[in-house]
């Protein structure tokens, strides 16, 4: 008990000069409530389980800036769920406020299938009345990233795949920025182990010469400063180490090849009667006089803000040892509500705009919630699209703006506005030129939508629309009754299996589901019904075409009947499938009996790289990347779906891989290469294109590999051979 006392008083400590007698009355109750509630119950840990809830307060207090009701709230969250409480008792207790966060806080019970993506739907219908419930959620996540040690390796692939699927970018969009990055680090951290401790291992070992760099950096600056007399603090940070991984992988970089590893803060102590944009004006000015800037790395996030309220001067400057720098400049205002977000903005007066802002947000995704017919899977996959883009500034003729996310399209535009205007649109005018309904729009443009009454809605738009809204009103706009499409598509699917000289088994069926990763065959029906999946290569995912190495998608299942057994004998090996231990890693065995699994399509894995599967609802696992941006939507919708996997030694087996290379054109560099691929590795190729314009050369290699040990020499030896500059495989086998 000392023990609870002890981490309760520390958490006092914190808010105790923040509140009068009757909040601290108020949250004390709610303490000694929660406390009694829980009591007996133990976390994973082993520690006694109100220490969740006080350490939640205390991030919701400390880091968010919250007040006594959030702090109530966030001290009971877990009292209806894991006792035998009701929200009434709540309410009675302690008012109808704190009952209605409570409640929004409750997970749902149901299925592992849908339980998040309900969830999430849930706590959004909760934020259209209290933003403090999704605040509480996130600072909830926080704490639970904090102590993931103590839970098995499969609950913490998930919960870190999940975090960085929902969390992080909802931290992003209520602008918690500290948290978000703590949220990412720690994802990263339990998700990928080795890449993460690999970058803590780079930058420590940089770090005297970097402290040099920043102090050599500042040094002008501060003396600049002091001459102009402008009050200020000068601090530096890192990159994230998820920040720095993502674009190792993005930009296809070294570690040493990222110049944007430091930022330079310069915070202001604003001087009343003149006004902040100008005095950070002032110091762009003064840095841009020391280092020469970076004409294309210049944002002004003060003019016009971010959607979540971020204000703030950005400029990349060269630096001292011609290293470039990032510079942020900002008042302590902004820096407060940069790293507070929403919460901060109650302390200032401009939070009438930025609730404008986020009511502008939460009407976007409103539809969907109010949407009975809503598919869980479906809304989530929708809403994540509006939840983390980055945001365009679009104005109509009369100089309204409108914010919709980067790469959207004259469709999103004309949605956006009203559904009518949407359904007739025909094209658009900016800046007098006409574009069609497809232009993708950049920002700052003023748009005219072009209508005719003879115009429809049509199924192609979903190819290139972005928003949630518009997709949401296309589809709406095509949904005839689900009967006809399941029947229709039933007829589509079944023509295509007798086209493809295969019987009509549900064990084909199955194949058919695993290989486009759906949940079950009406899913299937329902798709190619509506015209969204096109019944093409059916004979290569059914493996008529075994013998036949070239295939489109390499869909690999070893659960091939052997001649003597009957039709059904399928039954045996969903009957082992069934028998999979999800807690322990799913062995990968090259010629394994019994079991089927097929390697995913979207990510093309092979032996040896860093797996996870997905059991389909058939049992059938499905093996993607780590790192795969599908799977990693599986993760936050479907976690309980996800196992660990592991490869042993493949040697017979071969996969198709895509490698890119390119350097400098010379005579002979071609044959070289194919002697290096065919000759000294003994490797197979499908095929080799390369392009040649102005002495570079570009190359496109198809070839079939073993193992990642293979794959690993080959470019090795590849990067050796003279003009060759980089070498790096391509995870799409098809563009």
């Amino acid at each position: 008990m000392s023990y609870i006392e002890d981490r309760y008083q520390d958490f006092l400590k914190v808010i105790q000069d923040k509140f009068d007698e009757e909040r601290l009355q108020r949250i004390e109750k709610a303490f000694r409530f929660a406390n009694a509630a829980h009591d007996g119950i133990k976390r994973k840990s082993g520690e006694p389980y109100i220490i969740h809830p006080i350490a939640v307060a205390k991030i919701i207090a400390k880091d968010i800036g919250l007040g006594a009701t959030s702090i109530c709230a966030a001290l009971l969250h877990d009292v209806v769920e894991d006792t035998e409480y009701s929200v009434a008792d709540i309410e009675n207790m302690f008012g109808e406020k704190v009952a209605k966060i409570v409640d929004g806080l409750t997970k749902l019970s149901g299925d592992f299938d849908s339980r998040q993506a309900l969830t999430l739907k849930k706590m959004l219908m909760t934020l259209s009345d209290d933003v403090r419930v999704i605040l509480i959620k996130i600072a909830d996540r926080l704490h639970n990233m904090q102590t993931l040690d103590s839970m098995m390796p499969h609950k913490k692939i998930k919960i870190a795949g999940e975090t960085l699927f929902l969390y992080v970018p909802l931290a992003h969009r209520l602008g918690l920025y500290a948290i978000k990055n703590e949220l990412e680090e720690l994802s990263f951290k339990y998700k990928h182990p080795e890449e993460y401790n690999q970058i803590i291992y780079l930058l420590h070992n940089q770090e005297e010469k970097r402290n040099y760099l920043v102090n050599e950096f500042i040094k002008p600056i501060n003396e600049k400063l002091n001459i102009e007399n402008i009050e200020c603090s000068v601090s530096h940070r890192l990159k994230s180490t998820y920040s720095i991984w993502q674009k190792m992988k993005k930009k296809g970089v070294s570690f040493n090849e990222i110049y944007d590893l430091l930022a330079i803060r310069i915070v202001i102590k604003a001087k009343p009667n003149i006004s902040e944009k100008r005095q950070c004006f002032d110091v762009l000015s003064i840095v841009t006089d020391i280092y020469k800037p970076k004409p294309d790395r210049i944002r002004d996030w003060i003019t016009m803000p971010k959607v979540n309220g971020y204000e703030s001067l950005h400029v990349t400057v060269m630096g001292p040892q011609g290293k470039w720098v990032e510079v942020q400049i900002r008042t302590e205002r902004m820096d407060e509500i940069a790293e507070r977000g929403f919460a901060a903005h109650y302390r200032y007066k401009d939070i009438s705009t930025y609730e404008n802002e986020l009511e502008t947000w939460i009407e976007r995704i409103r539809d969907h919630l109010q949407n009975p017919e809503s598919d869980a899977f479906e809304f989530l996959d929708d809403f994540k699209l509006n939840l983390y883009s980055t945001e365009i500034n679009i104005f109509t003729p009369k100089g309204d703006m409108i914010t919709l996310p980067q790469g959207s399209t004259i469709i999103d535009f004309a949605y956006d506005i009203h559904t009518d205007l949407g359904n007739k649109c025909i094209g658009a005018k900016i800046n007098l030129k006409l574009v069609p309904v497809s232009h993708v729009l950049q920002n700052g443009d003023q748009v005219e939508i072009l209508t005719s009454e003879n115009q429809t809605p049509k199924l192609e738009w979903l190819k290139f629309t972005t928003t949630a809204k518009a997709r949401a009103k296309i589809k709406d706009a095509f949904k005839l009754e689900k009967k006809e499409h399941i029947e229709r598509g039933k007829e589509i699917v079944e023509e295509a299996i007798k086209n493809a000289n295969a019987p009509l088994t549900s064990n084909n069926l199955k194949k058919i589901i695993a290989h486009f990763n759906l949940n079950n065959k009406e899913q299937l029906y329902s798709e190619v019904g509506m015209g969204f999946l096109e019944m093409e290569g059916v004979d290569e995912i059914l493996g008529k075409k075994s013998e036949n190495k070239l295939v489109k998608y390499w869909n690999i299942t070893f659960s091939r009947k052997k001649k003597d057994e009957p039709e059904n004998a399928e039954k045996d090996t969903q009957k082992t499938g069934k028998s999979i231990d999800r807690k322990k890693p799913f062995i990968l065995k090259e010629g394994q009996d019994n079991v089927k699994y097929s390697l995913a399509k979207c990510c093309n894995p092979i032996p040896g790289e860093k797996v996870i599967g997905y059991i389909s609802s058939d049992e059938h696992i499905i093996i993607h990347k780590t790192g795969c941006k599908e799977v990693e939507k599986f993760l936050s919708s479907q976690g309980e779906r996800i196992i660990t996997a592991e490869w042993t030694k493949f040697k017979r087996q071969s996969y198709l891989t895509r490698l890119r290379l390119d350097g400098f054109d010379r005579v002979g560099i071609v044959n070289e290469v194919t002697n290096v691929i065919s000759k000294e590795h003994n490797i197979n190729m499908r095929s080799v294109k390369f392009d040649t314009n102005e002495g570079i050369f570009e190359g496109d290699l198809f070839l079939y590999i073993h193992n990642t040990d293979d794959l690993n020499n080959l470019i090795s030896r590849l990067t050796r051979i003279k003009g060759i500059d980089t070498v790096s495989r391509v995870e799409k086998l098809y563009d």
